[in-house]
């Protein structure tokens, strides 16, 4: 048996040792860069949900206490009064609230609908056919729906307001729907182009091999697999159909009338009724915050679907 040099020794226990007292320190810088990671995602959630919080607080204060100055913690800065909510769902304004809340739904759903089916079909083709337009291509084509989200509200809206007077859709909820489809659909083509390019091609020719259509192939090999992103696409959809104001307020006086309308109609010439306005917007956050609770792992897989391949 031979013995082992008192060098070969030490070379063997040095590492040892080394690693052992690096491994506190790794554990401790870990630890230290969790707990930054944490504190920055508090921040930034409490900087994302202070508006909120903001908004529903005021829903809760008489005139004196909005004016008054920042308050924000009930029973101890103010006593919660009931004055906003009353002027919303109180009396004959509990109708008008219900009608907008109604007309924002049906056109929010409607063109959600309507604009992830049109923009199902306009991805699908630029993903799986080449065309061509003059110098254009499927490239070119792709960019020209995403620039249509440049063009300001203000510069179509006498356009618009011309054409919906001629046609009748003036104060409709068709109008709003038809409008709203073609304001969402830009985005709903970008993201189900990027949904259905990274679903092999090959799948859909074996259903062809098989005896399937070109339809039938799309809707029962493409849609299943494309289906989180359509509802990604549905949700984002419906958030900016509901929330959108400028041309709800050029197009519509008072039966197809929406919630962002109802918010703005708290101003008046004796001034901004801030308490009933927070009353109103909080009723219009909730149900998207609920959808976005709810539906949230579906916004993720369906924005981020694609995205390594």
């Amino acid at each position: 048996m031979v013995a082992a040099s008192p060098d070969s020794a030490r070379s063997t226990t040095i590492p040892t040792v080394a690693t052992s007292a690096t491994t506190p320190s790794r554990r401790r810088g870990r630890s230290i860069g969790r707990v930054l990671t944490y504190l920055v995602l508090l921040t930034w959630a409490f900087i994302c949900l202070f508006p909120i919080y903001w908004t529903f607080s005021t829903s809760i204060k008489d005139q004196v206490a909005v004016l008054r100055g920042p308050q924000y913690i009930p029973w101890t800065q103010f006593e919660p009064s009931s004055i906003g909510w009353d002027a919303v769902l109180a009396g004959d304004n509990r109708e008008i609230f219900f009608r907008n809340a109604r007309n924002s739904l049906v056109v929010a759903l409607s063109s959600a609908g309507l604009s992830v089916v049109l923009g199902s079909l306009a991805g699908y083709g630029l993903t799986r056919f080449s065309y061509k337009f003059g110098p254009w291509r499927n490239r070119d084509i792709s960019f020209w729906f995403l620039s249509q989200l440049i063009l300001p509200p203000v510069a179509v809206a006498m356009p618009i307001l011309i054409l919906y007077n001629e046609l009748n859709l003036l104060d409709t909820r068709i109008g709003l729907v038809l409008l709203y489809t073609v304001i969402n659909l830009p985005i709903v083509i970008w993201i189900m182009r990027d949904q259905f390019a990274s679903i092999p091609i090959e799948l859909e020719q074996a259903a062809l091999v098989d005896g399937a259509s070109l339809f039938g192939a799309f809707a029962r090999i493409v849609v299943p697999i494309a289906a989180p992103g359509m509802v990604a696409a549905f949700i984002l959809s419906m958030i900016l159909a509901w929330n959108e104001y400028f041309f709800a307020t050029v197009l519509a006086a008072s039966h197809a009338v929406t919630l962002p309308w109802m918010v703005a109609a708290q101003v008046s010439s004796q001034g901004a009724k801030w308490w009933a306005m927070a009353a109103v917007a909080s009723a219009a956050i909730l149900p998207l915050t609920l959808v976005g609770i709810f539906l949230e792992r579906y916004i993720v897989r369906g924005l981020t679907a694609g995205a390594v391949k």
